[in-house]
């Protein structure tokens, strides 16, 4: 079973929505890089059920972005504000070359990255 870095980020999107015990199992399986039967010596059951638990889970976590998309809209929005405050950069380097440069211009910069820095906390 190929590990996949789409589930691991769902699973920090969605996790919640797992059983605890699923959630813990595919949190040891994709974030921590436990085997299958290390999985099941720490749980108590077999490496058959963690794979089942797994699949489950997998399916869960991808069904739900499939219908509510919430994980892809988010990475829209940082790759949209991490745009955002580049040009914002470019803008302030652009106007603070200027022979006489616009103070508005230089406000406004400021605010944008100001505004940029919220969002990204």
């Amino acid at each position: 079973m190929a590990k996949n870095l789409e589930i691991s980020y769902l699973l920090d999107f969605y996790g919640q929505v797992l059983t605890e015990k699923q959630r813990e199992v595919m949190e040891q399986y994709y974030n921590d890089d436990l085997s299958l039967a290390e999985i099941a010596a720490n749980f108590g059951i077999t490496r058959q059920g963690v794979r089942d638990s797994i699949k489950r889970g997998e399916t869960i976590l991808l069904d739900l972005e499939e219908k509510v998309g919430f994980a892809q809209r988010y990475r829209v929005v940082r790759q949209s504000v991490a745009r955002i405050e580049e040009l914002a950069r470019d803008i302030r380097f652009e106007n603070e070359e200027e022979y006489i440069p616009s103070e508005r211009i230089s406000q406004d910069v400021e605010e944008i990255l100001s505004l940029v820095g919220k969002i990204s906390e």
